[in-house]
Formats: C-alpha cells, structure tokens, sequence
C-alpha cells in the first residue's frame, strides 16, 4: 500500500494506516507457515560475490540476481519457486514453481530467463548464494557454456542478495499469504501472473522512482 500512497503524494504514517485497517477494515495479520527443513549439499564449485551489495546496473541484462523460496498448497505440502530478477529495473525475467528444490528447477529458470530476452549483449553476471542447487556441477557448467559469469554471497548473508529478499517477501505478503490453494495448477498460475503482469506491469517500485518495472525498462508509461 505504501507505494501507492507515495506515487500519490499521500503521507499517512504506518499507525494511521494500521489503525484503520483493523478498525474500520477488520484486517488483521496473518501467520506464516514454519520454514521447511533444507539439508545444505556438497558444493562443486563456489565463486566470488562480484556484486558487494551494489544492486544497481548500467543497462538491461547486466546483473542478475536469482533465488529460491517456499510455497504452500492448502494441505500443507511444499513446492518451491525459483526467480530471476533483473538488477537494472528489478523485473522478474523468469519464475518457474516445481515440486523438489533442484539444480535442474535453476538451470530451467535461468534458461527460460536467456529465451525470454532473446538476445543479451555484453558480459552477464548471475548472483545468488551458495546453495547446492548454484554450486552443482550442472549448475555451473550450464552457466559457463551460457557465458554467464556466476557471483554468490557468503551462507548466511541475506543483505547480501536484498532484491531477491524483497521481491519474495512482496509476493508472500500480496498474494501467497492471502489466499490459499488447493491445487498445483492455481499456485503455479497465480504466481506467473503476479510475477509477469502484476509485478513487472501494474505495480509501483520505488528503486525505480515508483514507476514499475516495465515502465522503467520501457521508458513506457502505464498511465
């Protein structure tokens, strides 16, 4: 809601707003879900942090940062999604949601995000953490014949990849911890479409100056 208030010029601070949505709204918070349990595997190979927390990029297709996070279905069980986002304007370039947290779940992510931009000019760096599924040898070596050049954060360190923290949080707080799901088909659906439309289209993001991701790719305006 804040962002929407700032692209309005409207300054209500976070009491008055919590104020009047438990009062006249009847809205309350919400209880997240425990965390799954996740066993760290035996890295292949492990690289740099190229990035050092600068999050901001020249041009499009210049620094990426990518993640996985948890999911639920109504019964409880869990499925993982797995992001690409891109540095320069913090769009989603790929989002894929699957049954098992794998090497193979990062590699059709990052693949999907190269076919979704078709062509990319000038060296490339991928960022992420040193989880098994980035550090595998299929990881690695898909990113290396891609001509991707891998950058990861130190376990441990979640500043040292924020926009893939804020990005995950933005989608459990303004969709996934809003509705539940009873079916893959739904889960999956619904977070393409809060991804690619919503998020990169419709909603304001204020690293760009509270224009959304499409616009500050674009130079486009949605209104």
């Amino acid at each position: 809601m804040r962002v929407f208030l700032a692209r309005k010029n409207i300054k209500l601070s976070a009491l008055t707003v919590h104020h009047y949505m438990n009062g006249d709204l009847q809205l309350y918070a919400i209880v997240r879900r425990r965390k799954p349990d996740y066993r760290k595997g035996k890295a292949h190979k492990v690289f740099d942090n190229l990035l050092n927390q600068n999050f901001s990029a020249e041009h499009i297709n210049q620094k990426w940062a990518t993640d996985f996070t948890y999911v639920f279905l109504r019964d409880g069980s869990v499925r993982y999604n797995c992001t690409v986002i891109d540095l320069y304007d913090r769009s989603v370039v790929s989002s894929i949601t699957d049954r098992n947290i794998t090497s193979d779940l990062a590699v059709r992510a990052v693949k999907k995000a190269l076919e979704n931009q078709k062509s990319i000019s000038g060296s490339l760096i991928l960022h992420s953490d040193q989880g098994s599924q980035y550090t595998s040898k299929e990881f690695t070596d898909y990113c290396a014949s891609a001509g991707i050049t891998q950058s990861m954060n130190k376990a441990g360190y979640p500043y040292d990849n924020a926009p893939m923290e804020r990005y995950f949080n933005t989608l459990k707080n303004e969709l996934l911890y809003l509705h539940e799901y009873s079916s893959e088909e739904v889960l999956y659906s619904s977070i393409d479409e809060f991804a690619y439309v919503w998020y990169n289209h419709v909603r304001p993001h204020s690293y760009n100056g509270y224009k959304t991701p499409f616009e500050a790719r674009t130079g486009i305006s949605n209104y």
